[in-house]
């Protein structure tokens, strides 16, 4: 099967916000997208699985450019890098990930945000404008998000979306290559247009 890489002029949605636009990540972000990570590792690091050891390097990039096309295209996973409005500048990214039809209507949030573009509602603009492409776009139903009990400012983000508090799954996920323990956080379609 053959993959197609996303284009120089996209097909996909672009998310236009306030601040901030959302769009699926292209071979010419690879620049901005190192730099962005690269500054970030160390914020980074605590809050996201074990970074492998080519994890900034253009083959790297290309492959996960390949999986987030694959993904696209079989309606498993939707990628966008955030980009600031006022400069163009890559500040974060958020996947759509774990899209289940059927019975189900629902999928999974995953984000990330460069340290210098920190805490300046970004994400809270950017999990919000995901959640309409989700609920519009993808008609799905339901969405969640998993954080771990230490990070915070996740938890902010989360519910200051709208996202309600579930419970706790442990060992849910391995971060930074350990088992940890996450907070589940959801949010449905007839909560999000009621608020």
């Amino acid at each position: 099967m053959a993959l197609n890489f996303f284009p120089s002029i996209l097909s996909e949605p672009r998310i236009t916000l306030p601040r901030l636009f959302l769009r699926s990540p292209v071979r010419g972000d690879w620049t901005a997208w190192v730099k962005v990570r690269s500054d970030s590792r160390k914020f980074l690091t605590p809050w996201e699985p074990t970074w492998p050891v080519d994890a900034l390097t253009k083959a790297s990039f290309r492959r996960r450019l390949s999986k987030y096309s694959e993904d696209w295209s079989n309606d498993r996973g939707y990628a966008f890098f955030i980009f600031r409005r006022l400069d163009n500048v890559l500040v974060g990214g958020i996947t759509i990930a774990n899209v289940k039809r059927g019975v189900a209507q629902s999928a999974s949030f995953g984000y990330w945000m460069g340290r210098e573009y920190a805490r300046n509602g970004y994400m809270t603009e950017a999990v919000h404008g995901a959640c309409d492409f989700v609920f519009d776009n993808l008609s799905l139903h339901r969405v969640e998000a998993a954080c771990l009990p230490t990070n915070h400012p996740s938890q902010g983000v989360l519910n200051k979306a709208g996202f309600r508090y579930e419970g706790l799954a442990k060992k849910y996920l391995k971060i930074n290559g350990e088992w940890e323990d996450h907070m589940i956080f959801a949010l449905l379609k007839e909560e999000f247009y009621s608020s």
